[in-house]
């Protein structure tokens, strides 16, 4: 028999994610699963009356222009004018992605070459360091500061090196849900114009903000947004997710190279949501600003449910997750505990140590409280049992 053929691949240390996994396994046991970030409740019955009549008046099918629809971008970029005093030009300046994840690898692809080094953040989201990779460029991990997930700057000032050309940044975080604030805004933008670095930053949880604490967008400073990819999506803020649609703002010069990306990777985004999340935005003025207060609310009732457990919350200002310190109550890794989490008490959980290039495990796990109140209390319920195992 003739060998099989052999693909070594560009990404040959990337596996099924964390998150397939323990919902996978979640699913074998008949979990409640608090481990995957999306609702498990339906969007605002306005937006979907929108989508529907969108869909009956039949125009609204075929390719929408590359850039995403017109109306779309332009409310866009009236809102970050709005939020940010960010001028943008919708034109040129603004294009709609397939979700805020196809709209950070376009913009990773467009501005890595090979050979560049590029900074990013531990814990981080899991999508970075591939689009890096696959672009030819070299990761260059720098931890957050345990327990509140800070960025150390002084470090990264002495760290940095000559073939340093960008670097990535999320906030609010995931999976800590820690918040840029001003000074972390002059620091980086001491650094970026010292060392000529573009930025992409991933923004999708930046109406999700708790406590009091405002979201401080790129935008909001010029000198960052002359060099920034500005990111986010619509499928947190209106519980869509499967609705993949983010958007990138970017100077005319970068949404050029952005857009030659763009075009090959998906060319157009789906013109029926399009049309039905401008309506539903146009109507509902306030809608971005009321999902913070709902899901402070989750945030509060799933602490206030398990105020009594033997896990200790930590701080996350931003984000739809609650991080959880189970160091009190477990001896081992994060990761066998939230297999224990599945198989014994009911409940799915993600180890945080996955977000980690090294695995770096703090004991901490991080639940989804993007949930209704009446799966907030099930899972509750469950981790009491908690207590039989001490």
């Amino acid at each position: 028999m003739p060998a099989s053929f052999f693909l070594p691949g560009k990404l040959p240390r990337v596996g099924t994610s964390i998150f397939a996994t323990m919902t996978a396994l979640a699913n074998r046991h008949d979990a409640v699963n608090l481990s995957q970030g999306f609702p498990d409740f339906p969007p605002s019955k306005e937006l979907t009356d929108c989508l529907e009549e969108v869909n009956r008046e039949g125009l609204y099918h075929q390719y929408a222009p590359m850039a995403g629809l017109l109306s779309l971008r332009t409310w866009i970029c009236d809102h970050a004018a709005r939020r940010d005093a960010a001028l943008y030009d919708p034109e040129t300046e603004a294009t709609i992605t397939c979700g805020a994840t196809q709209a950070i690898f376009s913009a990773i692809q467009a501005a890595v070459m090979p050979g560049d080094e590029v900074i990013l953040f531990s814990p981080a989201y899991d999508s970075y360091a591939p689009a890096v990779l696959m672009a030819g460029g070299k990761p260059r991990f720098f931890s957050l500061t345990f327990p509140y997930y800070r960025i150390d700057w002084d470090i990264v000032a002495q760290e940095i090196g000559p073939g340093t050309r960008g670097i990535v940044l999320n906030s609010p975080n995931n999976p800590s849900g820690a918040v840029l604030n001003a000074g972390d805004l002059d620091q980086l933008t001491a650094l970026a114009t010292r060392h000529n670095l573009w930025i992409v930053s991933d923004e999708v949880y930046d109406h999700i903000l708790f406590d009091g604490v405002s979201h401080l967008s790129i935008a909001s400073r010029p000198e960052l947004r002359e060099r920034a990819f500005v990111i986010s999506s619509f499928g947190k803020t209106l519980h869509i997710t499967g609705w993949k649609i983010g958007y990138c703002l970017a100077p005319k010069a970068m949404t050029s190279e952005f857009r030659k990306v763009h075009q090959f990777v998906t060319f157009a985004i789906a013109t029926p949501f399009q049309h039905a999340i401008h309506r539903f935005l146009t109507r509902h003025q306030g809608a971005l600003q009321e999902v913070g207060q709902w899901y402070q609310g989750q945030r509060d009732l799933f602490l206030q449910l398990t105020a009594a457990l033997p896990l200790r919350p930590l701080p996350c200002p931003g984000t739809y997750f609650q991080l959880m310190d189970i160091s009190s109550c477990w001896q081992g890794s994060d990761q066998a505990f939230c297999q224990f989490l599945i198989e014994k008490i009911g409940v799915a959980a993600i180890p945080v140590s996955a977000f980690y290039e090294d695995e770096t495990d703090n004991q901490v796990v991080r639940f989804c409280f993007a949930k209704t109140s009446a799966t907030l209390t099930m899972a509750a319920d469950r981790l009491q049992r908690l207590a039989d195992y001490q």
